[in-house]
């Protein structure tokens, strides 16, 4: 069976918005939140260096393209990430609001039926796909639920126990950006060889 053409194209991965035209145009809320995650996240040299070797070698990644909207949780943690990142490694990266591009969106979709952002797809300078990467890392969706159950059992209140949630789980959030990496990192590894 014939795979179906993607709707990205090098014109319209063109159109998307580099990271810092997103983070002082287009996003509408949470703007101190994306500034809070792309300053608290200090990546590894060796992941750098994993990203720019991979850049470097025939068929590896040169761009990233990601859906994203500025209201959601796991876009504000985790777009900075990736969008710094791409630019320290020096991939070319581009947003898309997904709402705006939900034919890209459904190219990409969680579980074959969830429109779950944030997505990072990587692609080679011929514009040609390697692989993505969806909405958040496994170990921050263990802990989540971890935290969540103990909280419950903890702390009386529903109001308290959003906040405590919300304690608990920042504190994790530099581990999760890591593992945020680390997946990505491996994805990349398996589609193109590269280690």
């Amino acid at each position: 069976m014939a795979q179906k053409a993607s709707v990205v194209t090098p014109e319209r991965f063109a159109r998307g918005h580099p990271y810092n035209e997103y983070f002082q145009a287009v996003i509408k809320v949470n703007k101190d939140r994306f500034q809070q995650y792309w300053d608290s996240y200090q990546p590894r040299p060796e992941d750098v260096e994993f990203f720019r070797r991979a850049k470097a070698a025939h068929g590896g990644p040169a761009t990233v393209l990601c859906l994203g909207e500025d209201w959601c949780p796991d876009v504000y943690r985790g777009m900075p990430v990736m969008a710094k990142l791409a630019e320290l490694a020096g991939l070319e990266f581009r947003v898309f609001p997904r709402d705006q591009n939900l034919d890209i969106m459904d190219e990409f979709l969680k579980d074959g039926q969830f429109r779950s952002i944030p997505v990072f797809v990587f692609y080679t300078k011929d514009g040609r796909y390697l692989c993505h990467w969806i909405e958040r890392p496994g170990l921050a969706n263990e802990e989540r639920a971890r935290i969540e159950a103990e909280v419950k059992a903890q702390v009386a209140g529903e109001e308290a126990q959003r906040a405590e949630s919300r304690r608990r789980s920042q504190a994790r959030y530099p581990a999760w950006q890591q593992a945020e990496v680390d997946e990505i990192r491996a994805l990349v590894s398996r589609a193109t060889g590269i280690t």
